[in-house]
């Protein structure tokens, strides 16, 4: 038997650096869009996220995409 993957929703998160703390360190914040396009390629959806990011007065630090399947053994 084979496992078959179905491709749910994805998951795009990104990292803001809003701040500093009083020791130095990186204040962070960070914002997820849900329901990504299963077929959006990995350089579509980054480069939405980093024209989307030009527009935020905060530097990007990171995106992270999450991608949700559903597994069954067929």
């Amino acid at each position: 038997m084979a496992v078959t993957e179905i491709t749910l929703d994805s998951i795009v998160s990104t990292k803001y650096q809003t701040g500093t703390s009083p020791a130095g360190g990186p204040v962070t914040q960070k914002k997820s869009l849900n329901y990504v396009k299963p077929t959006a390629t990995s350089q579509d959806i980054y480069d939405v996220v980093a024209a989307l990011s030009s527009l935020s007065q905060y530097p990007l630090l990171n995106v992270v995409l999450s991608k949700n399947w559903e597994l069954t053994n067929e």
